[in-house]
């Protein structure tokens, strides 16, 4: 699969180039990052919890606003039944993010989201078939339901905690941040900002949009640039669940995300970052709820005027912890900046 969405990444980059052939070759200067991607734990049930998604620490300036649409295709699947537990999933999930973000001070900015999401069969599924064939051989989850079009099913001594039909579709839980440079970059110093956020639960949770219950965070944001063309960046998130979902206890749980971009011009980077969350939910007995996800992400920013800025990158299991994360998602990333 890894195979696959690096040649879809590499053609959209072709792509990105061919747009603006000359943005390739610009004149050394000190140009401005994008940071690492919005990125989340995209996995369908982890996703009800408050995500604090891939952020830089520096704030946009005062009077400013940013709209961000994001769209992503999550594909998930999963086949693990013991004696007590029942887990069939096969699915893609389409997360629609509508995103606001203004600058209320040069260091401090506020945010909202609201999300929505549909659950259907699936377009990634012919590709990542064909991949894990010629590589690694089909997945044993992916074999078991190669007859089942479309599964969402979690149950638990008999009783079913999440379950969905084919084209459901639903407005998920808003959420509001806050972000407070509280560090300017220096030689010697990164750039440091504390972040804030609060999940309501606005999303239907008996058709599993959202958890019922709202999710405080709190984190901290870095970036350092290193080299002419290179910056790094870290998130590293608290997350606090408020109340049971499904019936099931939760705990609090955490974040992380260490990212690179490299500039290769003015108007055109690449940024690759691994992911780590773990889970809210403990002692269930199935790994789809109680372990956390590790991820890789790739992809590339491209600005194609001064004031919209493009975002394609792929999300890519990497199982260092099994049974848990998503399969694969793919996401494109539009935001328009308005004022200063």
């Amino acid at each position: 699969m890894t195979r696959w969405w690096i040649r879809r990444a590499v053609y959209l980059f072709l792509i990105a180039l061919m747009a603006d052939p000359t943005t390739a070759w610009c004149a050394e200067g000190e140009w401005e990052g994008s940071g690492p991607f919005p990125v989340r734990n995209f996995q369908p049930i982890q996703l009800l919890f408050l995500g604090m998604p891939g952020d830089r620490a520096a704030v946009i300036k005062k009077g400013a606003l940013d709209l961000r649409i994001e769209l992503a295709d999550t594909a998930t699947v999963f086949d693990d039944r013991t004696p007590r537990t029942n887990v069939q999933m096969k699915l893609e999930t389409v997360r629609s993010g509508l995103f606001f973000r203004y600058g209320l001070t040069d260091r401090l900015e506020v945010a909202v989201e609201v999300p929505s999401y549909y659950r259907y069969r699936g377009i990634l599924e012919g590709a990542i078939t064909s991949v894990e064939r010629m590589t690694t051989g089909l997945a044993p989850a992916r074999k078991s339901l190669q007859a089942t079009g479309f599964a969402f099913n979690v149950g638990r001594d008999g009783r079913t905690l999440f379950n969905s039909g084919d084209g459901e579709m639903g407005f998920g839980d808003t959420t509001f941040f806050g972000k407070y440079q509280f560090l300017q970059e220096s030689e010697g110093k990164p750039a440091a900002s504390v972040r804030v956020a609060l999940k309501v639960p606005t999303g239907d949770a008996s058709r599993v949009f959202g958890s019922g219950h709202p999710d405080v965070g709190v984190g901290l944001a870095l970036e350092k640039r290193v080299a002419a063309h290179w910056i790094l960046y870290g998130n590293l998130n608290g997350l606090f669940p408020t109340g049971p979902v499904a019936g099931l206890t939760v705990q609090p749980s955490m974040s992380a995300i260490v990212a690179a971009e490299y500039l290769w011009s003015q108007n055109l980077s690449f940024v690759g970052h691994f992911d780590y969350y773990s889970s809210p939910f403990h002692g269930t007995d199935m790994p789809v709820l109680d372990n956390g996800v590790t991820e890789l992400t790739v992809g590339f920013n491209y600005h194609l005027r001064e004031n919209l800025l493009w975002q394609v990158y792929g999300v890519e299991n990497l199982d260092f912890i099994r049974g848990s994360a998503a399969d694969f998602t793919l996401s494109t990333v539009m935001t328009y900046k308005f004022g200063p």
